[in-house]
């Protein structure tokens, strides 16, 4: 006990706390919730690509269950749960998830309705062909590898894609204490403002935006508004308005009906569709009177059948402002940089795309290099042999065994035949491997071979001897010299480095490019509480003491000889109706008072009550002063040049202002007309300025 107690040291509860509060938070921002900026996958996403390479399970190959690739990921790589993993494939298989899929699925692997993927013993997957592509020259040394959890295998730290990745899919994820979400992106435009950059390293944003206007969603929809976007390109932040896409149609029976045909990206088609029922069956949705999903496998349709006699623009106004038929799309680009989180606009995203694609090709490009070399220094020493072949021969049956063979035959000078010209056209070190010992290959007085070279004239197959191989032998090693210089000019060149990029980019552009699904609208189509508001005539009543309401026009029907009436408002007994207009619910009214200001509301902001109420006191709708009355409305739709307000005042003056001045009022009101002190407004009415006006006393 004493000894154990001697290894306990004191720490400070606050200090372990925080250091250990930052190592889980960086274990999630680096390991699990982030992508990295360059192949845009988080280390889940990586490693299930890098199991399915491992196990040969290619877009050109038979299919694999879930299960077996599952089971490599969790037991190789990823020392977590096998129900995350899998859901991390589903969502690679999913055509409404990700706008190019990384996984091929054969099976059930849910759908935009919320459902569950079936159990990953029934799915099987194989890479896709685009994913095929980020792992392209993976065993070039091209990326840098790590040891896995338990350092028994090595894992990629990155891909080497030669796709956009980040961009094409999108990202999202929440870390500790920040949060990422960056939208999917059309390859073809992705990739024109990728060579824009290539042929305009200064480019900015703006000019960015001529090739990149925006994201582009696997589920289509519309972007409502094009500013969202702008300012997520240049800070990084952002949010953009998503729509979804309806129209409508008309039934033999004179009804309308809204069909929807595309969801805004992650929208549940079946939660939709509840959440309008449940607002229809509250009364917060008027106009409906029937739902269906009419979806199949030719694509998505959504009918919301209305009443007869609805407005569709109103009701479809009502959907968008009330359910996930519009919803907003908060852009985020953060994403890891050299494993730092960093929040990155588009330029910067372009940028380090196109930095670790010349860091891929130069690395393979050496790499191609070392081999291509080492491969004609083979070549170089059979193609010697073949111009000595009597001597080289004679040499091996002279030995006793094969390695005293290998020693005679780099024991004397050869004559170099034509590889001296080939060599003395090309370069003496064009192909010479960086490690070979100087004193071998071409000398003043012949060719010394090197140990590899010796080796592989040993192992040369009698049949290499006839006069078609040695010819097929010499047309390998010309052909492997001019690689060879291809190579170095690459190496040397950075405007050949950088052509060989845009190259491989136009190569993947023009094999997944597609078309454009998700429509920009680039103003923002905003919802005004007109646009929620069917368009109806109404009947609009004020009372003496002040009270208005409205009705429809068509609860006051025509009767015959003999009709009682129907009441219009209830009164109290020094009240009565004073004045009523017909007009509607769209229209505008401009209220006239006793101080000569003018105040303006939509006819549907006032109250619809029934017959039995009084309505509403304007004095709760307008901020009237005291002893402030309202002596005259004019409702109106429009605002002609070429109409008068005319004013008449108990004193006797009158007036007349364009209707025009009253287009934009404040909420407060105007003055209409200045009054001495002592005198008031008595009436307003509208004038074409061309008529006679008779006043009465």
């Amino acid at each position: 006990m004493a000894e154990m107690a001697q290894e306990i040291l004191p720490v400070n509860l606050e200090d372990e706390m925080r250091q250990s509060y930052l190592d889980y938070a960086m274990s999630v921002i680096v390991g699990r919730a982030l992508p990295d900026v360059r192949d845009g996958l988080k280390p889940v996403h990586r490693r299930v690509l890098y199991a399915m390479h491992e196990l040969g399970n290619d877009f050109n190959k038979p299919y694999k269950k879930s299960a077996r690739v599952v089971g490599d990921v969790i037991g190789k790589y990823h020392p977590h749960g096998d129900t995350a993993v899998y859901d991390t494939i589903v969502r690679m298989a999913q055509p409404f998830s990700l706008r190019y899929m990384l996984v091929d699925g054969q099976g059930n692997f849910g759908s935009v309705d919320g459902d569950s993927p079936a159990a990953m013993r029934y799915t099987e997957v194989r890479m896709s062909k685009l994913a095929h592509e980020l792992l392209a020259d993976i065993d070039k040394d091209t990326v840098n590898w790590l040891p896995n959890y338990d350092e028994s295998e090595y894992e990629p730290a990155v891909m080497p894609t030669r796709v956009p990745n980040l961009l094409i899919n999108g990202s999202s994820g929440i870390a500790v204490g920040m949060a990422t979400n960056i939208p999917p992106h059309n390859l073809n435009e992705v990739v024109s403002a990728l060579l824009a950059m290539i042929d305009d390293p200064m480019i900015d944003i703006d000019g960015i935006m001529q090739h990149l206007p925006g994201p582009d969603f696997p589920t289509a929809a519309m972007i409502n508004g094009a500013a969202g976007i702008g300012e997520a390109y240049r800070t990084g932040r952002g949010r953009i308005y998503m729509r979804a896409r309806a129209h409508f149609e008309d039934e033999d029976s004179g009804k309308t009906k809204i069909v929807v045909t595309e969801l805004p990206y992650q929208v549940n088609k079946a939660r939709l569709l509840e959440k309008i029922a449940e607002l229809v069956k509250a009364r917060k949705l008027e106009g409906i009177s029937e739902l269906r999903d009419e979806s199949d496998k030719d694509g998505m349709r959504m009918v919301v059948e209305l009443k007869r006699g609805e407005v569709g623009e109103v009701v479809l106004n009502n959907l968008y402002q009330n359910t996930q038929m519009q919803c907003v799309f908060g852009i985020n680009m953060v994403a890891l940089v050299d494993n730092q989180p960093k929040l990155l606009n588009i330029r910067q995203v372009l940028q380090a795309f196109l930095m670790h694609r010349r860091d891929v090709v130069t690395r393979r490009t050496l790499f191609d290099l070392k081999k291509s070399r080492a491969r004609a220094h083979i070549l170089e020493g059979l193609t010697v042999a073949l111009a000595n072949l009597d001597p080289i021969i004679q040499t091996i049956k002279s030995s006793p065994t094969p390695a005293d063979a290998r020693e005679a035959l780099q024991a004397r000078r050869w004559e170099a035949g034509p590889v001296a010209a080939l060599l003395g056209q090309a370069g003496a070190e064009l192909s010479r491997p960086e490690d070979l010992l100087p004193q071998f290959g071409l000398t003043e007085d012949g060719y010394q071979l090197s140990p590899t070279q010796a080796q592989a004239i040993l192992d040369l197959r009698l049949q290499k001897l006839t006069g078609l191989e040695q010819e097929k032998l010499s047309d390998e090693y010309r052909e492997i010299l001019e690689q060879i210089r291809e190579l170095i000019r690459i190496l040397s060149e950075p405007d050949a480095l950088m052509q060989v990029i845009r190259d491989e980019l136009i190569a993947i552009r023009d094999e997944f490019g597609d078309a454009r699904r998700t429509e920009i609208m680039a103003d923002q189509l905003d919802l005004t509480m007109e646009d929620l508001i069917t368009p109806e005539d109404v009947v609009v009543t004020l009372s003496h003491a002040g009270y208005a309401k409205y009705q429809p026009l068509d609860r006051y029907r025509s009767q015959k000889r003999g009709g009682r009436g129907r009441t219009a408002a209830r009164t109290k007994d020094e009240d009565f109706v004073e004045s009523f207009w017909i007009t509607n619910t769209h229209d505008t009214l401009l209220i006239f008072t006793s101080a000569g200001k003018v105040y303006k509301t939509k006819v549907y902001e006032l109250p619809q009550a029934g017959h039995a109420s009084r309505g509403r006191p304007m004095v709760n709708l307008l901020p009237l002063d005291e002893g402030e009355r309202i002596n005259a409305v004019l409702p109106t739709r429009e605002f002609p040049d070429d109409w008068f307000v005319f004013f008449a005042t108990r004193s006797g003056r009158v007036k007349k202002t364009p209707l025009s001045d009253f287009a934009h009022i404040r909420a407060n009101g105007i003055w209409a007309i200045e009054l001495e002190n002592d005198d008031e407004l008595v009436d307003v009415a509208f004038t074409e300025g061309s008529r006679d006006i008779l006043l009465f006393s």
